[in-house]
C-alpha cells in the first residue's frame, strides 16, 4: 500500500483565531470562579485590543450596581412623595373652596333667616310710649259712644312708625281722624294711625316695621296731640279688634 505525504507546510493559527479562542478562555473562566486566580498572570503578555480587533467586555462592580440602584430609588421616591405633596394640596384646596363656599351659604341663609323674621316681627307704634286710652273706653267725645283704638300718650311731631310690614291703602284726611293712615298688613288684617301732624308715605307704597310713615299731631276731633291706634279685619271703620290683644299676639308688650 502506498502512502501519499501531504505537501506543504503545517500553518499556525491566525491571529483572529487565536483572539477568539483567547476571549472564549476567559468567559469559561470568569464563569467559573478560576479567573481570579488566573487571569491576570495568564493574560499579562495578551495583545492590547486594537491589536485582536475584539471588543473588550466591561464588568461593573456591585458596589456600582447598588448605588445606581440606590440613585433610582431615590428618584422614585423624591417622585412619589412629590405627587403625594401635590395631591394633598390640590386636596386642601378643594377643601377650602368647599368650605368656605359651605361657610357663604351658611351665611346667605342666616341672612334671610333674619331678613325674615325682621319683616314677620311687629314693633310699637311709637317707641317708648305708653297706651294713655284703652280700648272700648266710653265717652261722648266719640260718635259710636266707645273708643274704637287706643291712644299712645305723644306730643307733636313724635316719629309714627308702622307696626309691621304692609302696603299703603289709604293716606290722607280721614275725617274726625284728621290725617290718618291706613296699611293693609301682611296677614290680612289692617292697622290704623290718626290725628296725624304730617304723612310721609304714600297709597300703595310697601312699608317695613319700624319704618317711620309720619309724625303725631292734634288733627281731628281731639282735645290734644296723641297718636290714635287701630287694629281692623277690613279698611273700613267699624271692623276693629282690640289693638292691645293684636300687638301682644304679634310679640309687642304694651
Amino acid at each position: 500500500m502506498a502512502f501519499t505525504c501531504a505537501t506543504g507546510k503545517h500553518r499556525r493559527p491566525s491571529r483572529m483565531k487565536r483572539g477568539t479562542a483567547r476571549a472564549a478562555g476567559v468567559a469559561a473562566l470568569t464563569t467559573t470562579g478560576v479567573f481570579g486566580a488566573l487571569a491576570a498572570p495568564a493574560l499579562a503578555a495578551e495583545p492590547a485590543a486594537e491589536q485582536t480587533g475584539l471588543t473588550p467586555v466591561i464588568t461593573i462592580g456591585d458596589s456600582i450596581a447598588d448605588e445606581i440602584d440606590a440613585q433610582a430609588a431615590a428618584q422614585k421616591q423624591a417622585a412619589d412623595e412629590a405627587e403625594a405633596m401635590k395631591k394633598a394640596e390640590e386636596a386642601a384646596h378643594k377643601k377650602a373652596v368647599a368650605e368656605a363656599k359651605k361657610a357663604r351659604e351658611a351665611e346667605a341663609r342666616a341672612a334671610r333667616a333674619e331678613e325674615r323674621r325682621r319683616l314677620n316681627a311687629y314693633v310699637a307704634p311709637i317707641s317708648g310710649s305708653y297706651v294713655s286710652t284703652g280700648y272700648q273706653s266710653s265717652s261722648s267725645l266719640w260718635s259710636s259712644g266707645s273708643h274704637t283704638g287706643i291712644d299712645f300718650h305723644a306730643s307733636t311731631g313724635t316719629s309714627v312708625h308702622a307696626v309691621g310690614s304692609g302696603t299703603v291703602v289709604e293716606a290722607g284726611w280721614g275725617g274726625a281722624y284728621g290725617n290718618q293712615i291706613v296699611i293693609r298688613m301682611n296677614d290680612g288684617t289692617y292697622t290704623q294711625y290718626g290725628h296725624l301732624s304730617s304723612i310721609a308715605v304714600s297709597v300703595g307704597q310697601t312699608v317695613t316695621p319700624g319704618r317711620q310713615i309720619g309724625l303725631s299731631g292734634a288733627t281731628g276731633n281731639v282735645t290734644g296731640p296723641h297718636l290714635h291706634f287701630e287694629a281692623r279685619t277690613s279698611p273700613e271703620y267699624g271692623s276693629d279688634i282690640d289693638p292691645v290683644s293684636y300687638l301682644r299676639s304679634h310679640g309687642v308688650n304694651v
